[in-house]
C-alpha cells in the first residue's frame, strides 16, 4: 500500500510494520508514527522518564515483596500488574545480585579436606615410597568411580581424571562449576517448586501458572534476604536473628495469604514443601556440578 492508496482516515504508513495508520501511534505494532533522530535533550528526557517510572515500580514491588508475604502474587492474579515489576524480572534481578555477591564474598563453598599421606613403609631398613596423598573427598567418592566405570568406561575415566588432580585444582574446578551452573540449576527448579505447590494444593483448583507465579515471588524474596544477610555490616549483626526469622516465616505466611485454608494445614504443607525443595536444590546442584566436570 502506498501513500496514494491510503484510506481517507489514514494519514501515514508505519515505518515499522507498514500498516496504514492515523494518529500518533500505530494501531498494529504501537510504534510512534512521527519519528526523528532525538536531540541530546530529548534523549536525556526520555531516559530519565523511563528510569523514574521504573524506580516507582521498583519501590512498590520492594515494599510489597519485603513486608507483605504473598501480596504481589495476589495483586498479579487480580490483574493489578502495571504498577509492579514483572515476576520473572524480579526473580532474575535478585538471583543475579545474590550469586554475584556470594561469589565475591569470600565464603568458602568447597572444602575437600587436607591431604593426609600415610607414613612410609619400612621393609628391611629401606623405606618404600609412600602412596600418593589422599583426601577425604577422594576416599568418599571412590565407590562412585567404581560404579560409574562399570556403567560407562568413558565416564569412569573422566571422573578418575578429575580425582587425579591435585586437591587445589579440584577445588578450583568445583568452585568454577558451582558458580557457573548453580544459578541455572536453581532457576530450573522453579517449575518443580510450582509442581510441588500444585500437588499440595490440588483441591484448590488453581492453575499451574498461579503456582509458578508464587514460586517466582517467594524465591525472589529469599534471594533478596540472603543478599541482605550476606552484606550485613558487623555493626548491624543484631539484625541477623530477626531477619533470619522473617526469612523462615515468610513462606508459610505467603502461602496462607495466597491459598487460604487452616493455619495448621498451611504449616504442614510448608514443612513438606521446604523439605522437598531443599532436597531438590541439593540434588540439582550436585548433578549440575558433576555434569560440568565430566563434560
Amino acid at each position: 500500500m502506498t501513500p496514494d492508496t491510503l484510506p481517507q482516515h489514514a494519514t501515514s504508513v508505519c515505518k515499522n510494520c507498514r500498516a496504514a495508520t492515523d494518529g500518533n501511534y500505530c494501531h498494529q505494532c504501537g510504534q510512534a508514527t512521527h519519528l526523528h533522530v532525538p536531540s541530546a535533550r530529548e534523549f536525556l528526557h526520555e531516559f530519565i522518564a523511563h528510569y523514574v517510572a521504573l524506580e516507582g515500580a521498583l519501590w512498590k514491588s520492594l515494599g510489597g515483596l519485603l513486608f507483605k508475604p504473598g501480596f504481589l502474587t495476589c495483586e498479579y492474579i487480580e490483574g493489578r500488574r502495571a504498577r509492579y515489576l514483572q515476576p520473572l524480572r524480579l526473580y532474575l534481578t535478585f538471583s543475579i545480585i545474590f550469586f554475584a555477591l556470594f561469589k565475591f564474598s569470600g565464603v568458602e563453598v568447597i572444602n575437600l579436606g587436607e591431604e593426609t599421606p600415610p607414613p612410609a613403609i619400612v621393609v628391611s631398613g629401606d623405606p618404600k615410597e609412600a602412596p600418593e596423598p589422599a583426601t577425604e573427598f577422594k576416599r568418599a567418592v571412590a565407590p562412585l568411580v567404581t560404579g560409574a566405570g562399570s556403567l560407562n568406561a568413558t565416564l569412569g575415566q573422566k571422573i578418575q581424571r578429575f580425582l587425579d588432580l591435585p586437591r587445589r585444582d579440584q577445588e578450583v574446578a568445583l568452585k568454577g562449576a558451582f558458580f557457573s551452573y548453580t544459578p541455572y540449576a536453581v532457576f530450573a527448579l522453579m517449575p518443580v517448586f510450582a509442581l510441588y505447590l500444585r500437588i499440595l494444593y490440588v483441591r484448590t483448583g488453581r492453575r499451574y501458572g498461579e503456582h509458578f507465579l508464587f514460586a517466582l515471588h517467594t524465591n525472589a524474596f529469599a534471594f533478596l534476604m540472603f543478599s541482605v544477610l550476606l552484606t550485613l555490616p558487623p555493626m548491624l549483626d543484631f539484625l541477623e536473628l530477626p531477619l533470619s526469622l522473617w526469612l523462615l516465616l515468610y513462606l508459610p505466611l505467603a502461602m496462607h495469604r495466597v491459598y487460604g485454608g487452616a493455619r495448621l494445614a498451611t504449616g504442614l504443607r510448608w514443612i513438606v514443601l521446604s523439605l522437598l525443595h531443599v532436597l531438590s536444590l541439593v540434588l540439582a546442584v550436585v548433578v549440575a556440578m558433576g555434569a560440568a566436570l565430566v563434560a
